[in-house]
């Protein structure tokens, strides 16, 4: 890319932006989008009000990383889609619907539960157990992983000069994954407001095809993974290396978005939570609840660069997994002040995980 941005044609700059803006959706977990392209507007906005002026830029204090790595953009990239951005995702009013067909709303709000280090190994072995007892057949070639999940989040809202917190409403994401990543399909209203959805399938539409990751995986991916618990929690390091504002951070958030939409086999998904186990400053959170509404039992840790703490959710009982949320436990500073101490900037619930043998099939459907 270019570091002369700004003397880039039109049709040039509008076609790298669509490029990079492809990249960036396609690397995102499961319901973050919108909330990284309200983050990408604000700073955009500022870097636009600071040309106007000619003045120099002063320094940001937007968190080092957002809540996943693949948004982490390039200074020079956030210069390439200053033009188009801006004036595609801002938001007019306060409130209402927006592109994606996701009403808007207040912040969403939580009590902070009380978080301790005790009970961390006890806990999280028993839902390793709990985790290795569950029936969990293998995926076999021509069938789909289907995930269905309900997801809102918060978001720095800003119109003209000002911002403010909003919220994106409840919502349902189905997603239909083949074993080798190859094929696949995403309803989620967030994204595409159709209601047909759009294809995951690769290549993508810049012909790429994308090898799996651990930030990006497949089953098939997944099933070639050890199992033991110390050299694959080596192999999260090696393989985050950079990423996010800690290594430890990043690797519970990596284990953690395979908890979300990804279909571990069963050996692999005990050994995950062994696993975590062994990261330094995991806490046991004693009251959770997810997007559902569910109450549970989490095992969280603070970024204590964003003052966020991510929140797995387990059933109490069974140690199922329920899903997670990212709530704002520190106060901040700059724009980022906003939001508040209490503020779920992203909640999720994993409402059903099936294998289905056809392309947007329900399990309700299967035979």
């Amino acid at each position: 890319m270019n570091a002369n941005t700004s003397r880039q044609h039109p049709a040039e700059r509008d076609q790298s932006t669509a490029e990079l803006l492809s990249r960036t959706a396609r690397d995102l977990p499961a319901g973050r989008h919108e909330f990284h392209k309200e983050r990408l507007m604000a700073q955009i906005n500022d870097m636009r009000r600071d040309e106007r002026t000619a003045a120099p830029a002063p320094a940001r204090t937007w968190r080092s990383r957002l809540p996943r790595p693949a948004i982490a953009l390039p200074v020079t990239a956030v210069g390439v889609a200053a033009a188009v951005v801006a004036g595609v995702w801002q938001s007019g009013g306060t409130g209402g619907v927006r592109d994606g067909g996701v009403a808007t709303g207040p912040a969403l709000t939580t009590r902070i539960g009380a978080a301790s280090s005790a009970g961390v190994p006890q806990l999280l072995g028993e839902i390793s157990l709990a985790a290795a007892d569950v029936s969990h057949p293998d995926v076999k070639p021509g069938q789909y992983v289907y995930v269905e999940s309900k997801s809102a989040d918060t978001f720095i809202k800003t119109v003209g000069d000002e911002s403010s917190l909003a919220s994106h409403a409840l919502h349902t994401r189905q997603v239909w994954k083949s074993p080798d990543g190859t094929k696949g399909w995403l309803i989620d209203p967030s994204v595409n407001d159709s209601p047909e959805g759009e294809t995951l399938s690769l290549p993508d539409e810049l012909g790429n095809t994308p090898k799996a990751t651990l930030n990006g995986p497949s089953y098939d991916y997944l099933a070639k993974l050890t199992t033991d618990p110390d050299a694959l929690l080596a192999k999260i390091y090696a393989e985050t290396k950079g990423m996010g504002n800690t290594p430890d951070q990043q690797a519970f958030t990596t284990i953690g978005d395979l908890l979300g939409e990804s279909y571990p086999p069963a050996e692999l998904y005990s050994a995950l939570f062994k696993a975590a186990a062994k990261i330094p400053g995991v806490v046991v959170v004693d009251d959770a609840v997810d997007a559902a509404g569910r109450h549970g039992v989490a095992v969280a840790r603070l970024d204590e660069t964003s003052g966020e703490r991510e929140e797995w959710i387990f059933d109490r009982k069974s140690h199922v997994f329920l899903g997670e949320r990212t709530v704002q436990v520190r106060e901040n500073t700059g724009t980022d002040a906003l939001i508040t101490p209490g503020t779920v900037t992203y909640t999720s619930a994993v409402m059903k995980r099936a294998i289905v043998d056809e392309m947007k099939q329900v399990p309700s459907q299967s035979g």
